[in-house]
């Protein structure tokens, strides 16, 4: 038999690292080449891992909720097949792990139990550890962690749970005062913000949220945006009368032929879309000494689920139609939604589009998807009083566009004239100037 490595892929042309959210077998188990083996999050998408043998499972290397490296080893198969490397990987400790840990069979155990210190990990929480604790009434502050750096492993509440007997509560002499270290001169903004974050007092009936890797690539993503990219925000107003009435008119016919809802989003998308290739200075990227301008124009949507945040991307977006886009955005919201996003439909974009109206936002500044240099916040559509060309008053929806974009590659001069050219094409959406199809 020889046994073969199973590695963190990369998921993704820039994705360096994964997070072993759950895994979908356990040592023993016999799988098949291709088989999904765990879940794994990345900072561009949730997905599986699979096997790339047909054998057993022989070791589970990485505990769910850890996070690691592209490239490195995550479990170990049992193959058909000789290999005279198979003694010497059994007989190699772990990677970070003290050699000859746990007795040999039929060796000289301790009389009294050993006190495990905490590590790094203590505290830190899986999703399916969470769920299994509070379903049993475990308090987790009290639970030994035999995992990887302390953690706390789904094993581990399965065992008390077996016990049918619950931990007892740690007294306040024996925690562990905390230690109070000096934070490093010139430390990173995302290492100021850890430092910050492990300082929130818990008081009693707090909950705490573990936070996923999803979650975590989110704030990073987010706080290097803010720290790297100087943002300035202009709005303008538009008059979209003109195109609600047609899509209203069109929407039920549209429905039934098309199979899928008309929205207001995909005529916005579809405007940005043609500004973009009119003003291609906003389809560009900071690159240290240089300004990378991108030719193709791919939009960046953001779909919300209850959990995390994605932005799928529309490729080529100036060179479909309304109907075009509309379905794109319809196909890829369903697919976050229900889990089956390819990490490919989130690479590539260029210029983001939200829409936050649908929340019912009439205002407001959205952090730039980095690396791009803008993101365009389309507000809710409201009926407003508005003082016509004649003078008159008149009953109009209206809607605010919100532009966030980083001062480093564009400045207010070519915002300006971007969003009046994005508010002239829409005030202008007609049965007459604009097709669907």
């Amino acid at each position: 038999m020889a046994i073969e490595s199973i590695k963190m892929p990369q998921l993704g042309e820039s994705v360096t690292e994964g997070t072993i959210e759950k895994w979908l077998v356990k040592p023993g188990d016999h799988v098949e080449k291709y088989d999904s083996l765990a879940e794994v999050n990345t900072d561009k998408v949730t997905a599986e891992v699979p096997s790339s043998f047909t054998g057993t499972i022989k070791e589970i290397l990485v505990q769910e909720g850890q996070t690691v490296a592209v490239g490195e080893v995550v479990c170990t198969m049992e193959t058909a097949g000789g290999s005279n490397e198979s003694a010497q990987h059994e007989a190699a400790p772990a990677k970070n792990e003290p050699a000859n840990e746990m007795p040999a069979e039929g060796s000289q155990k301790p009389s009294s139990p050993v006190k495990k210190e905490k590590g790094a990990a203590a505290g830190r929480y899986s999703p399916a550890v969470l769920r299994l604790s509070q379903d049993h009434d475990i308090n987790l502050a009290d639970v030994d962690g035999s995992g990887r750096d302390g953690r706390i492993t789904r094993k581990d509440i399965q065992a008390i749970i077996d016990s049918g007997e619950k931990p007892q509560p740690k007294s306040a002499v024996e925690a562990p005062a905390p230690v109070q270290q000096p934070a490093p001169a010139a430390a990173p903004a995302s290492s100021a913000a850890a430092q910050s974050a492990t300082n929130v007092p818990v008081a009693a009936g707090d909950f705490e949220i573990p936070v996923t890797g999803v979650r975590r690539a989110i704030a990073n993503n987010m706080l290097k945006s803010k720290h790297e990219a100087p943002h300035a925000w202009t709005m303008i107003e538009v008059d979209v009368t003109e195109m609600v009435k047609y899509r209203d008119s069109l929407k039920a016919e549209f429905k039934q032929k098309e199979g899928f809802n008309l929205t207001y989003f995909a005529f916005f998308v579809k405007a940005v879309s043609q500004a973009l290739k009119e003003f291609p200075m906003m389809n560009s990227m900071w690159a240290g000494d240089k300004i990378v301008q991108k030719k193709d124009i791919n939009i960046s949507i953001a779909v919300a689920t209850d959990e995390a945040l994605y932005v799928p991307v529309i490729q080529q977006a100036d060179e479909k139609t309304i109907k075009g886009i509309g379905r794109e955005i319809t196909e890829l919201a369903g697919k976050v939604r229900s889990g089956k996003l390819k990490s490919q439909e989130m690479q590539g974009g260029t210029f983001t589009v939200n829409n936050t109206g649908s929340f019912g936002s009439v205002q407001s500044m959205g952090i730039i998807n980095h690396p791009q240099a803008a993101i365009l916040q389309v507000e809710s559509i409201v009926k407003r009083p508005v003082v016509m060309e004649n003078g008159m008053i008149g009953v109009r929806d209206m809607v605010n566009l919100c532009l966030s974009l980083d001062h480093r590659v564009l400045d207010g001069l070519v915002a300006g004239h971007f969003l009046a050219r994005v508010k002239e094409i829409l005030e202008n959406v007609t049965p007459e100037t604009t097709s669907v199809y």
